[in-house]
């Protein structure tokens, strides 16, 4: 399969943990006779500093005449420090969104079996937890309308949802249901909020269509405490822009670090791929950061166009990277490993023969010997 891919590195660790997923992209390519074609552009902070546009037409085009996107963080505390700032790093991804038409955000819960003892949450509460989170990603009060008063005294962001918003995420998530464990959740506040009410309505109708799915409702503070106390309930989580954001990152706790979520942005003919985390100034050129989960979104790039037993080889190399320790700081306090030395791992046990095995002793810093 031949893929052209546009790399929008960003900001922060960006572009550090976007190397390390086109180096197992490249592995795959070479283990499995494909071509992946990379070609870079600049979005956030970076493109704000040399073209005063968080979103510059360069790299929409760009986007729009790609097969895919692999993104990797935005943000800069020159503009989060500055609630006075008009152009800001994350109108671009808003925009990017809004132009390729990405409208549901799907983010996979599923721990690793070797850092369950990683998680704050209690080892018996997250063992086989497995869920998955669609989070509709163009409307709501990230994209209604917003009012500062001329004093500054009086703020506003309108929540907006359409009908077609919330149908069209929402037959994604029963389709996705019925390839799992037939369950869906919905998130919403309908005792309280309008647009939550139309959602409900909406999902229970749509509901009708897919006998084989169970849909249950929960009310959106209830889940912010059942998602650490009762995770193996959860199989499709089904919910809006803001709480489906807040969600997906508190289940960050059960995975034991922000570091191993991917996402995937989808629409009707774009997708763009994506670890969950922000950019992360603090470690910038540090060599620190953990890639997996810019790892792990190359692999649901794969499985997006149906390179299913290459996202299980990506999948497969992450799980070894864990077994074997060679893993960064946030998941080993006495990890020598950094973030270019997991990638490389990872990559190397891609390009590896089925016959070839790891002999623990030998890993060390900068290497992973094959014997």
């Amino acid at each position: 399969m031949n893929l052209k891919i546009a790399v929008l590195s960003g900001d922060g660790v960006g572009p550090e943990v976007i190397l390390q997923a086109k180096k197992a992209l490249y592995a795959i390519s070479v283990a499995y006779d494909h071509e992946f074609i990379f070609e870079d552009a600049l979005i956030g902070a970076v493109a704000i500093e040399k073209t005063r546009n968080p979103l510059p037409e360069q790299t929409l085009n760009l986007c729009l005449n790609t097969d895919a996107v692999l993104f990797g963080a935005i943000g800069n505390p020159k503009f989060d420090n500055n609630p006075e700032s008009k152009v800001r790093p994350e109108q671009g991804l808003l925009k990017l969104r809004k132009e390729l038409g990405l409208y549901a955000n799907i983010r996979p819960i599923k721990p690793f079996k070797n850092l369950l003892d990683a998680s704050p949450i209690k080892k018996e509460v997250i063992e086989n937890v497995d869920f998955v989170v669609f989070r509709e990603l163009t409307g709501g009060s990230y994209y209604g309308e917003k009012v500062l008063n001329e004093e500054g005294t009086f703020a506003s962001d309108i929540c907006e949802y359409s009908e077609n918003e919330i149908t069209r995420i929402t037959h994604l998530a029963f389709k996705e249901a019925q390839k799992r464990r037939k369950k869906v959740t919905l998130v919403d506040k309908a005792n309280v909020l309008e647009t939550s009410r139309l959602w409900r309505k909406l999902v229970k109708k749509i509901a009708l269509q897919y006998p084989d799915v169970k849909l249950e409702c929960q009310y959106i503070d209830n889940v912010a405490m059942q998602i650490i106390t009762d995770p193996k309930q959860y199989d499709v989580i089904l919910t809006e822009n803001l709480f489906g954001d807040i969600l997906s990152d508190e289940a960050c706790a059960i995975m034991g670090s922000i570091g191993l979520l991917p996402s995937a942005s989808v629409g009707d003919t774009k997708a763009l791929f994506e670890p969950i985390h922000g950019s992360y100034p603090q470690a910038k050129g540090k060599n620190i950061a953990n890639p997996i989960a810019s790892i792990l979104s190359a692999a649901m790039l794969l499985q997006h166009f149906g390179l299913e037993k290459e996202a299980r080889k990506v999948y497969e190399a992450v799980e070894k990277a864990i077994e074997y320790k060679v893993v960064t700081l946030d998941l080993n306090p006495d990890s020598r490993f950094g973030t270019n030395d997991v990638g490389d791992f990872i990559s190397n046990v891609i390009l590896s023969k089925d016959d070839l095995y790891f002999k623990n002793d030998n890993v060390q810093i900068g290497q992973s010997t094959i014997v």
